[in-house]
């Protein structure tokens, strides 16, 4: 590996629950960045939220402009999404596209929070799949179980797959 660089790595999301993961998003862009780039402050992002950008009304165009020209995105890949088709179908993406770095995720992983959900909510175990101390968390708080209050909202993609 290069010699390190400081890397600043902003992301957005759900992230409910936390997933293993969504923190593997972390450390894969860090490792392509400190290989590749130059210290830099980006919006780390999944394939889900690139793929939100096509959403009408979702995200105003001026601030999709703002985060991609200004600091660009390190947008990490996901099975079943196609993040080149993203791109060329959004016209503010494809215009800016020398500014979003995709990082391929060698280890390819299906795990999404939609699924911990509805696996909770059905009494399945999730270890493995959470921190322990965020499983602890839920456990406590009688989260998303079926005699839970609280489930857990999302707002899901055409997909049903939430980040």
């Amino acid at each position: 590996m290069k010699s390190r660089i400081p890397v600043v790595l902003l992301a957005c999301g759900s992230f409910n629950p936390i997933t293993n993961m969504h923190l593997r998003l972390f450390e894969v862009a860090r490792d392509h960045l400190h290989q590749t780039a130059v210290p830099e402050l980006k919006l780390l992002c999944g394939a889900d939220i690139l793929k939100t950008f096509q959403t009408p009304n979702l995200w105003e165009d001026e601030h999709i402009q703002e985060i991609v020209e200004k600091f660009g995105l390190v947008c990490v890949d996901r099975v079943g999404h196609d993040l080149k088709r993203y791109i060329s179908d959004t016209p503010i993406l494809q215009r800016y596209q020398h500014n979003i770095l995709l990082v391929r995720e060698p280890v390819q992983n299906e795990i999404s929070a939609t699924y911990v959900r509805r696996a909770l909510g059905h009494g399945h175990s999730v270890k493995y799949l959470l921190p322990d101390a965020v499983i602890a968390y839920i456990k406590d708080h009688n989260l998303y179980s079926s005699g839970s209050s609280c489930k857990g909202s999302s707002t899901q993609n055409n997909e049903g797959k939430t980040s």
